[in-house]
């Protein structure tokens, strides 16, 4: 939400409005049938298929492809679907070149993949903009499955149980169901309510409810919902930050990046976002290029990425790191924040820069900045949770925690990388194991 004050210096609408258009314009414009079907022809459709192997949630990728090139892109959509429901999302926001797309037999020998992220996009849409749920509900079990988190993790966990017959209800602690795919991506990965009408349509398979700004451990309890339902699936992700453990951290300007991202998404008008004149933002992950990528896209005319590591141990892709450099975001590594400088708002910060084993040279490095974003991982809020796996819930290969009939996915969870399409199939995994766990009882 736009605030009506801002610091000095940060200020909304720094440029002209058809700016605002075209920088957050869809990143990947959509392929249109013939650009689809040229590129379904260049797949070998492999036997052993190393795109499939690479892909979290197991995706028959040859499979589709052939589909699309046979002119059935509906079945090729159901194909995804029956293996990642969120299919549409995850063809936006899915880092394929290091997974997918990566392993692919046409980049490995020519350089230039098949274009598996954007053709399983072109599948996806073409069924969901018809309004078509291919998917029908099994008969009602008489379960009911609380899920915490209207995340991935948790939509693709309530919507395999409800395919299955189960009653789910959606706890989340904001408005709107999505989580990161609705509050914490880049806007101009999902532009136009992409998110929400994703989630409409996840919702046409019926038996699931959502119960909206309800967060475990201040509005209900685990061991509440434990007596309510017959079992629990923990999918409420990461929603506390780390601090930058620097010295004035706390003066006005120094936000978390996380927080700027999710009031980009909801503001309905670019312009009226506040940005800085120079903006530095701390992380190397894919919410601290997110952040500075926008930030530039907001007008702002010095964006700067610092990290602590080398560019090779950022988390962000060599793709997003390139994307943000061709906005003209500069990007320092090897350095740390020190100490934030100003009266009351920040006006610069500083930082020493580390080698290898991160021990300080000694060498510092000042930069102006009236706004900085911290982006340096999230934790694990919550109270009476499942045990730990240092800072995260520990879980089997199934979703199981520590605790009966609780199970957990995501981000919050101990499980793989924290992207989309991780937790998406985390949570159909779960749901599967929660469902045959349910119906062994019941048996």
């Amino acid at each position: 939400m736009a605030r009506d004050v801002f610091e000095p210096g940060i200020v909304p609408g720094r440029l002209a409005p058809q700016n605002y258009d075209e920088g957050f314009s869809d990143l990947h414009p959509p392929l249109d049938e013939h650009e689809a079907l040229v590129a379904a022809d260049r797949c070998y459709f492999c036997h052993d298929a190393p795109c499939m192997t690479a892909c979290p949630t197991d995706i028959d990728i040859p499979l589709f492809i052939r589909q699309i090139a046979t002119g059935t892109p509906d079945a090729a959509a159901k194909t995804i679907l029956s293996q990642n429901i969120l299919g549409g999302m995850c063809a936006r926001v899915c880092p394929t070149e290091t997974l997918c797309e990566e392993v692919c037999v046409r980049e490995i020998a020519e350089g230039k993949p098949v274009l598996i992220g954007q053709l399983q996009r072109y599948a996806t849409d073409h069924l969901q903009v018809q309004g078509v749920h291919p998917f029908e509900r099994a008969a009602v079990t008489g379960k009911r499955v609380a899920v915490v988190g209207a995340g991935p993790a948790g939509l693709s966990c309530a919507h395999r149980l409800a395919m299955l017959g189960h009653d789910v209800e959606i706890l989340d602690a904001r408005p709107k169901p999505g989580g990161l795919n609705e509050y914490g991506i880049a806007a101009y990965k999902t532009p136009n309510g992409f998110a929400q009408a994703e989630v409409d349509w996840l919702m046409q398979i019926g038996g699931i409810t959502f119960r909206h700004e309800t967060a475990v451990g201040r509005d209900v309890t685990l061991a509440e919902l434990k007596d309510d339902y017959d079992a629990v699936f923990l999918g409420m992700g990461l929603v506390g930050v780390n601090a930058l453990g620097a010295d004035g951290e706390d003066k006005a300007g120094v936000t978390n990046a996380v927080d700027f991202i999710s009031e980009l998404r909801q503001s309905g008008d670019m312009s009226s976002v506040p940005i800085g004149r120079d903006v530095v933002v701390i992380g190397g992950g894919m919410t601290a290029v997110d952040a500075a990528v926008q930030a530039t896209l907001l007008g702002a005319l010095n964006v700067t990425l610092v990290y602590r590591r080398g560019r090779d141990r950022m988390n962000a892709s060599v793709f997003e790191q390139d994307l943000a450099a061709s906005k003209g975001v500069r990007i320092v590594t090897h350095a740390v924040p020190i100490a934030v400088h100003g009266n009351g708002s920040v006006r610069e910060i500083e930082f020493e820069y580390v080698d290898e084993a991160m021990k300080g040279t000694g060498q510092t490095l000042r930069l102006q900045a009236d706004q900085v974003f911290k982006a340096i991982g999230q934790t694990l809020l919550g109270d009476g949770l499942p045990e730990l796996d240092g800072r995260k819930i520990k879980v089997d290969g199934t979703g199981r925690t520590s605790l009966d009939r609780v199970w957990a996915g995501g981000d919050c969870a101990s499980g793989g990388d924290d992207l989309t399409v991780t937790a998406v199939a985390e949570g159909r995994d779960a749901a599967i194991d929660i469902h045959t766990t349910l119906m062994g009882a019941a048996g």
